[in-house]
């Protein structure tokens, strides 16, 4: 199995910028889905942005405008950069991989993405 490693993760305050990124084990961009979710605390986990295998982009509403999901299929590594950043934009951060169904009505879904990393936590202050 394909091993999903992120970084990037820190303390940031409010209006502040970080870039997540997540380096595969070996190349898997553009052969699955790739997505980044998050966690708060005592919140239920929820998908950020998703990249689909032809190139379409997926962001909750939350984070549009503000965050970019990226890939470098050179280095096999998946990007997030978060701009503006909100105190409620803190939690832990998770890249994914999966096999959505083709135009899935739910594409921030977790439920296709079966492969994690461990994830790296983002802390935004007021």
């Amino acid at each position: 199995q394909v091993q999903l490693v992120e970084s990037g993760g820190g303390s940031v305050q409010a209006g502040g910028s970080l870039r997540l990124s997540c380096t595969a084990s070996r190349y898997t961009y553009g052969r699955r889905s790739m997505g980044w979710f998050r966690q708060a605390p005592r919140k239920e986990r929820e998908g950020v942005a998703v990249i689909t295998t032809d190139g379409r982009t997926f962001y909750a509403d939350s984070v549009k405008g503000r965050f970019t999901i990226s890939q470098d299929n050179d280095k096999n590594t998946l990007y997030l950069q978060m701009n503006s950043l909100k105190p409620e934009d803190t939690g832990m951060y998770y890249c994914a991989s999966g096999y959505p169904p083709p135009n899935y009505d739910y594409p921030l879904s977790a439920t296709y993405f079966t492969n994690w990393g461990q994830g790296t936590q983002v802390t935004v202050s007021s």
